[in-house]
Parts: structure tokens; sequence; C-alpha cells
């Protein structure tokens, strides 16, 4: 199967020129203009020279750029499908969820979406990475997703332990936290990961940031900016989880309340 255009720009992003990851990046974020521009227009936009934007097909292996360009097209016109698919089928858990928090977030992807919480309820383990100021963001998921599942493992502030890596396997799921300025840290944690062969969601910016090159999964969060943005999106995966998994999260929860109430915990 050949690779789509978003996975043929991510295996050859590290190798590009400069001007060239310019142009990539221009073309990820703003697909539909990359399918109906000229190369001339593109490189404006991108700030780059046309021959640049011609170069870079070349440095994906394509033909040349009406060969980039139709499959740049492809794809948006798929992804435009599918969005308007999704938008009339709005009553799914996701797109309740995103109502309260519309302005922090951008728009989730649901196929990405989708991808995300199979894998965070079919892994063995789920470790949750976020450094500095992402690990607001981090401990509030991993606190929410210990009420769904078992097995869900946090890092700390400023770094994390080899021998907590050390019992990933291919059936665990590494949550990345990874924002401007983006931590050694971050990219370190999804690289053990992927060599341990766990799958690895990022939760980033845009889909090229550090994180974002070797992810399996990339959820983009809104402006990131406010620590509300991180919030948001993980309240739509938290709530996604509930829904996919009723039957498990609702025994856990059973089981929690039991042990809060023998705690006396909570005061109502």
């Amino acid at each position: 199967m050949n690779p789509s255009f978003q996975e043929l720009i991510k295996h050859k992003f590290p190798d590009l020129s400069r001007g060239q990851k310019k142009v990539a990046e221009f073309l990820i974020n703003f697909m539909e203009k990359g399918s109906l521009y000229t190369a001339g227009q593109i490189g404006k936009e991108a700030g780059v020279s046309e021959t640049t934007v011609i170069r870079l097909a070349y440095a994906l292996g394509l033909n040349g750029f009406s060969d980039l360009q139709e499959l740049m097209r492809k794809e948006w016109l798929a992804s435009a499908e599918s969005k308007e698919a999704a938008s009339k089928h709005a009553a799914g858990s996701a797109a309740e969820e995103k109502k309260p928090f519309s302005e922090w977030l951008s728009p989730v992807d649901e196929k990405d979406l989708s991808q995300a919480v199979d894998a965070l309820i079919k892994s063995d383990q789920v470790y949750i990475a976020g450094f500095r100021e992402s690990h607001t963001a981090a401990y509030w998921l991993y606190y929410k997703m210990n009420q769904l599942r078992n097995h869900v493992l946090l890092s700390f502030p400023t770094g994390f332990l080899l021998e907590t890596l050390c019992n990933l396997t291919s059936a665990s799921t590494v949550v990345v936290f990874s924002l401007p300025r983006y931590t050694k840290e971050a990219l370190e944690v999804a690289q053990q990961a992927k060599n341990q062969g766990a799958k690895v969601i990022a939760i980033t910016d845009r889909r090229l940031s550090p994180v974002g090159q070797i992810a399996d999964i990339t959820l983009l969060a809104g402006t990131t900016e406010h620590i509300l943005s991180l919030l948001a999106l993980s309240q739509v995966v938290i709530s996604s989880m509930q829904k996919r998994d009723e039957k498990t999260a609702g025994k856990r929860q059973e089981h929690l309340e039991k042990l809060y109430a023998e705690q006396g915990i909570f005061l109502e």
C-alpha cells in the first residue's frame, strides 16, 4: 500500500533541506491551498522559491510537482469527505464533549482520535509523559485515566526512569505532551518507546514537531498559550474512552466509589 501524503512527508522530513521543510510544513497545515495553488504561489506563501517547491517533490521520491499535487489533492478530498460525514453524525461522544471547550480546541481529527482511544483501551499499560509546564496536563490525564483502567503510569515533571520504560512492550501505549519550547525529555521518551515497539501518541501543536515526527498518532492541541487547551483535548480523550468501553470503565469506577466510601475521602 502506497504511503499517504502526510506519511511520506513525515518519513522524509528529517532529510529535507531547511527550505524544503518550510514548504512541507506549509503543505501539511494548508493542504487545501497546496492542492490548488501553483508551485510559485506555494513558494510565495511558504517564503521560499518556486524551485524549492519543485525540489521537494523530487526529495520525496516523486516524479515532479504534478505528482506531489495529485497525491495531496486525493488526501485533501478524502479528508474533506470524512469531515463532512463526521459532522453529520455529530451526536458521537467526541462531538458532544468538544462543545464546552470549543474555544480551546483545534479541530480534532476523528480518525486520529478513534485510533488513539482504541489504543488506550486495549494496551497492556499506558505511560503518560509531560515535562515542566506540560506536566500539569499529563497529571490530569493520568489521574482521570486511572479511574477508567489499570496499569497507568506517569513521568516526573523533569524526567523519567529508564527502569519504568524498560517494562514497555509492543502492546503498550505512551502518551507524550510536547509543546513549545520542546523538551529533550519528551523526545527521548518517545524514542525509547518506539525502540521497544510501543505505540506513541503525541499531544502537540503541530504534526511535524519533534515528537510529532515519530509518533504513530498525533492529536493537535488548540492554542498552546493556555493549559485549558491541553485539558480540553484530554477531556475529549477521557470521555471518548469512557463511552467506547463503558462496561469496563463502569466496573472500575464502581469499585473506586466503594473504596472512597470506606475511606471517607469525600464529604458528600
